[in-house]
Formats: C-alpha cells, structure tokens, sequence
C-alpha cells in the first residue's frame, strides 16, 4: 500500500489555516507588548521586594549621611551636603534596580526552563531586546520616581533646575543599565556568576562614580581614573538638573552615554540573535 502524503490528504484532513505561524510585517507590537507587560508584572506583583525595599534601603543612606554630615561645609558652593547627595542616592536606586530587572528575570527563565516564552513567539531579536530593556527602564524609574519623593523629603530644599537633564540622563540610566542587565542575564548560567557580576562590577561602578563626593577631592590616578566611569556622568548630569552644577562637561557626558547605551542596545541585539545561552 503507497504511504499517503500530506499533499494527498483531503482539505477536511489538513491542519486548519489558523494553526500555521502567524507572520508579521515590520514590528511585531502585539508581541513586543505582552513581553514588556510580562516583564513589567513580574517586578509588579513583588513590589514590596522591588520597589519598597531598594527605597528603604536608599533612604537609610540618606539618614545615615545626613546625620553623620550635619554641620560639614557643604560640599558644592553653597549647597548642603543633603542636596548634594540626594540626587546620586537616586540615580544608584534607577541603576541597581534596571539592572536587576533584566539580569534576574533572564537568568530565572533559563533555570526554570521558561525561556521558550519568549523564544517561541514570533518575536525578532530587536523585540526581545526591547521587551526586556522596556521592563528594566520601567522598574528603574519607578523605583527613581518612589525614592526621589521620599529622599526628597530630608532635603526640602531640593528643586528641579534643569528638567532636560533630570529625564535625559534618568532615562537614559534606565535604558542603559536594562541592556547591561539583559547582557549579564545572557551571560550567566547561574546565579553566583551574576551576583559576581553585581558585587565585583555594579557596586563598585556605583560608588566610585562621585556619589557622596566630589570626584575632584580624589588623589591622582584615581580623580582621572573616575572621569571613565560611566556612571559618574549619569550621576553629576542627573545631580546637575537638581543642583544646576556639574562636575564635568555635560556635552561629553551626553555623548559618551548616549553611545555607550545604543553600543549595549546592539550587543543585546547580537546576542539574542544568535540566541547567546538560550538555544541548545
């Protein structure tokens, strides 16, 4: 007896049109939104974890910093070391918190094995970069808005001078920390190696970028060295909009940011197409 293919099947026996991979033209939108959704009520339905705690955490800095410093010359002209401190205390809490978002959720579904949530769906590796990035920046501003008012609160003197600056660089932390975490997240195949990601490159990054001083105090190589930290531009930009002084030339600081976030954006691009520790 001949074996029947499917070419000989009856219209009645073929797979129904609708079962077949949906194609899309151009951008995917309602893929990429349910994955952003997806990413967004992950971090959401934990908010006391991810969004409580980080300002927790953030506002004893404050108190711990404001009182060991009360009555020290203020630091920057005549700002108060409160003022001065209060904008670094949030753009730490944007980039911890982006980066977080992005790593954890993706280190999470290759252990879990639920990487094929966002595999399996007709998304482009540029969706899927944004999706998660999305959900990243989305929890980093949150966390910064919910922290800002808080912090804000122990230096009532605090106002917005330059708002361009204050949404740039806030943005831009956010955006840029995600691809970081989506990068970390890729890379790690457990979670002891993104920890040491967070505890040797994060942290450190974090606090030498002119926090809680002025880099300029520093002694040399290390006040040279700083002025290549990343972070100590997103933090003197995103302080200049409260302050309106900066510690650097924001032209440069723009510039160096902007590049290095669309740089991470394409790195992010690269790997999810190759499906970098995702594919077997």
């Amino acid at each position: 007896m001949a074996r029947m293919t499917a070419s000989d099947l009856a219209p009645a026996h073929r797979p129904p049109q609708s079962l077949e991979p949906r194609r899309y033209r151009g951008v995917n939108w309602l893929g990429l939104r349910t994955l952003y959704a997806r990413e967004v009520r992950r971090f959401w339905k934990v908010g006391l974890q991810t969004v409580a705690a980080p300002v927790v955490t953030t506002l004893l800095y404050m108190l711990i910093f404001v009182v060991a410093m009360q009555g020290v010359s203020p630091p920057v002209g005549t700002v108060p070391f409160a003022e001065f401190v209060a904008p670094g205390l949030v753009m730490m809490a944007i980039l911890n918190n982006a980066f977080a978002n992005a790593s954890s959720s993706l280190i999470q579904a290759k252990l879990m094995g639920t990487a094929p949530d966002f595999l399996t769906p007709p998304l482009s590796p540029a969706e899927q970069a944004a999706g998660f990035s999305l959900g990243a920046a989305t929890r980093g501003v949150v966390v910064g808005a919910v922290t800002a008012l808080v912090v804000f609160l122990l230096a009532r003197r605090v106002t917005v001078v330059e708002p361009w600056a204050v949404l740039y660089f806030g943005i831009t932390a956010s955006f840029m920390m995600g691809f970081a975490g989506v990068i970390a997240g890729l890379w790690s195949e457990k979670f002891d190696q993104l920890s040491a990601v967070t505890n040797f490159v994060i942290v450190p990054l974090t606090f030498l970028s002119g926090t809680f001083y002025l880099i300029d105090r520093l002694p040399e190589p290390f006040a040279t060295l700083s002025r290549f930290n990343p972070f100590f531009y997103l933090i003197d930009g995103f302080r200049y909009g409260f302050i309106g002084h900066a510690d650097s030339d924001l032209r440069i600081g723009v510039m160096l940011t902007s590049v290095l976030t669309v740089a991470l954006g394409g790195l992010c691009w690269i790997l999810f197409r190759r499906g970098y520790k995702l594919k077997s």
